[in-house]
C-alpha cells in the first residue's frame, strides 16, 4: 500500500459503526494508528457491528456522540451515511481536525488504477460490468465502494498494475480532498437524495466532485444524452469521452464499452461480456412463478427513474409494491407509467402517504403495514400473466438495514407462497 507509514501513531476517530467504518477501523490498527469509533445509535444492529471489530484496543462509543471522543484526534473519517451537520463533524471542524470520507482514506493507500462511477441510476450495474470486462481481458480487478464491499476492506490486497472499480455515491464524494480516479464516469443526473442535499443543484455539484482533482492524463466519461452533462467538457481538466445510447447498446452498456476502449480492450470482447451478463441480485431479479404470476425483486430501485425503467421493461400488467424512507423525490413522475402498466399499487413504509398523494387518480392504491403483508396482498390481487414487482423508489432504512435485506425478505415471502 502507498503512504501506510503516514497513519502510524496517528489518533483517528471513525464516525459510523457500519461496514465501511469497521473496515477503516480494522485497517488503521494494522497501520499502527490509535483508533476509536463512535455511533449515535445503540441498537441490535450497531451492537452486532461493534462485535465484528477485530482489535480490542479500538475504543467504541455507542448511543451518543461526545466532544471528548473527538478532542485530541489527528483525523476524523466519516461513513457515507453520516451527514455533514452531524455533531462529530461540527466539533471536528471547530477544533480544526481534518475530516475525510472512507474512500478518501482508502484512495491515499491505493496502488491500483482507480475507475470511479457515479450517477443517479445504474452505478451498480455499470461497476459490475466494467469489472467483468476487465477480468475477461486478463486484468486483476477489485469491485467495491458503494456496491457493498468497502474500498478500505480491499485496499490492502491491491498491487501496482491492478484495477479497482468503485461505485461512488454523492455521500462519499462530499468529503474527498485529493481523491483522483484515473477514469471517472458520470452516468446521469436525476432527482435523488433530496433528504440529504438541500436541492438538485447541491446534489449535482457534489456528484461533479468525482473529477475535481483529475488532470490532463486522466479521463472523464460522460453521458452525451444527459442535458446536465452534455456541456461539462470545458470545466474538466481530464480528457472527456462521451458515450451515448444506440440501437445496439443501452446507456449503461455504452458507458462500459467507452471505459473499455480507453483501456485498450477490444469492443467485441466487451460486447460478449455484456451479452452473457445475467443481471444483479435485487435489480429486476426474477424470483419465481405461481399460478401464472411472476415475482420480480427490484429492491435496488430507490429512485423514481428506476421504477419507471422497471415498468417500461416488464411485458405484462403489474401489481407494484413501493414505499420506504423518502429521499425527497417527485413521485408524480411515475403517474404516466403507472396509468399504462400498473393494475394496483400497494404502498408501505414512511413514504406511503406521499406516494399515495402523488399517484391518486392514476392507479388503484392500497396500503400494507409490512412488506410481507404487501406481497400476500399482491398475490391475491394478481391474475395469470401479471407481475408482482417490488420497486420501492425509496431507501430501506425505515424498515430494513439495507436494500439487500429488503430484497431478501421479499424473496423469502415469495418462496413461502410458491411452496404453499
Amino acid at each position: 500500500m502507498h503512504n501506510s507509514e503516514y497513519f502510524s501513531g496517528k489518533k483517528v476517530v471513525i464516525v459510523g459503526v457500519a461496514k465501511s467504518g469497521l473496515a477503516c477501523a480494522n485497517l488503521l490498527i494494522t497501520l499502527g494508528a490509535k483508533v476509536s469509533i463512535t455511533d449515535n445509535q445503540d441498537n441490535e444492529s450497531t451492537r452486532l457491528n461493534a462485535e465484528k471489530i477485530e482489535f480490542a484496543q479500538i475504543k467504541v462509543e455507542l448511543g451518543r456522540h461526545t466532544p471528548e471522543f473527538i478532542k485530541g484526534n489527528d483525523l476524523v473519517i466519516i461513513s457515507p451515511g453520516v451527514p455533514n451537520d452531524a455533531l462529530p463533524i461540527v466539533w471536528a471542524r471547530e477544533l480544526n481536525i481534518p475530516v475525510i470520507s472512507e474512500i478518501e482514506f482508502a484512495w491515499r493507500l491505493c496502488p491500483a488504477t482507480v475507475i470511479a462511477i457515479t450517477g443517479s441510476n445504474g452505478k451498480t450495474t455499470v461497476a459490475t460490468l466494467i469489472g467483468k470486462v476487465l477480468e475477461s481481458s486478463g486484468r486483476k480487478v477489485f469491485v467495491c465502494g458503494n456496491i457493498g464491499t468497502p474500498f478500505s476492506q480491499e485496499v490492502s490486497k491491491m498491487k501496482e498494475g491492478d484495477f479497482v472499480v468503485l461505485e461512488v455515491s454523492s455521500f462519499q464524494l462530499e468529503n474527498i480532498k485529493d481523491f483522483r480516479p484515473k477514469i471517472s464516469v458520470i452516468l446521469n443526473f436525476s432527482r435523488n437524495h433530496l433528504d440529504r442535499h438541500k436541492d438538485m443543484q447541491e446534489y449535482t455539484e457534489v456528484k461533479k466532485r468525482i473529477y475535481l482533482n483529475q488532470e490532463k492524463s486522466d479521463y472523464a466519461v460522460l453521458n452525451n444524452d444527459d442535458p446536465a452533462l452534455k456541456d461539462l467538457s470545458a470545466k474538466i481538466k481530464a480528457n472527456v469521452v462521451y458515450f451515448a445510447q444506440s440501437e445496439q447498446l443501452n446507456p449503461n452498456q455504452a458507458a462500459v464499452v467507452s471505459v473499455g476502449s480507453i483501456l485498450g480492450i477490444d469492443k467485441d470482447l466487451a460486447i460478449k461480456v455484456l451479452k452473457e451478463f445475467r443481471g444483479l441480485e435485487h435489480r429486476m431479479e426474477y424470483v419465481a412463478e405461481k399460478n401464472g404470476v411472476k415475482f420480480i425483486n427490484d429492491s435496488k430501485a430507490t429512485t423514481v427513474d428506476s421504477a419507471n425503467w422497471a415498468l417500461k421493461n416488464i411485458p405484462g400488467p403489474v401489481i407494484l409494491i413501493a414505499g420506504g424512507k423518502d429521499k425527497g423525490l417527485d413521485y408524480t413522475q411515475l403517474r404516466e407509467a403507472a396509468r399504462r402498466k400498473v393494475k394496483e399499487a400497494i404502498l408501505i413504509g414512511e413514504a406511503k402517504n406521499k406516494i399515495k398523494a402523488a399517484l391518486e387518480g392514476s392507479v388503484s392504491i392500497r396500503e400494507a403495514a409490512t412488506l410481507e403483508e404487501a406481497v400476500q396482498m399482491a398475490f391475491q390481487k394478481a391474475s395469470p400473466g401479471d407481475y408482482v414487482l417490488l420497486s420501492p423508489m425509496c431507501s430501506s432504512f425505515d424498515m430494513f438495514p439495507n436494500y439487500e435485506e429488503r430484497g431478501k425478505v421479499f424473496k423469502q415471502v415469495v418462496k413461502r407462497i410458491v411452496g404453499a
